[in-house]
C-alpha cells in the first residue's frame, strides 16, 4: 500500500518549484507533490518518486536536445570546405 501525506494548506514558495511536463506533478524543495485545485498530496512512495525523477531527467535531456537543434538551425550552413561562415 502506498503512503501519502495530505497538505490542506499552501505549498512552499513557487520560486523553488518545478512542474513536470503537463502533469499535476510538481517538485518543490526536492520533494514531489501531486497538485490540484482542491489541494495537494506529497508523494512518499519511493518507487513512484523514482519514476518521477527518471521522467524529469528524460524530459530535461529532451529539452536540451531540442534547444541544441534550434541553435543549430539558427546558424548559417557550412561552406563547401566544412567551416562555418
Amino acid at each position: 500500500m502506498n503512503a501519502i501525506d495530505s497538505s490542506p494548506g499552501p505549498l512552499p514558495s513557487p520560486a523553488r518549484s518545478e512542474h513536470l511536463a503537463w502533469s499535476p506533478a510538481v517538485r518543490r524543495d526536492g520533494r514531489w507533490w501531486l497538485v490540484a485545485e482542491s489541494g495537494s498530496v506529497a508523494v512518499t512512495d519511493t518507487v513512484f518518486d523514482g519514476q518521477l525523477n527518471r521522467f524529469a531527467t528524460a524530459m530535461a535531456a529532451a529539452d536540451r536536445a531540442v534547444a541544441g537543434r534550434l541553435v543549430q538551425q539558427d546558424q548559417p550552413p557550412p561552406r563547401p570546405d566544412g567551416r562555418r561562415r
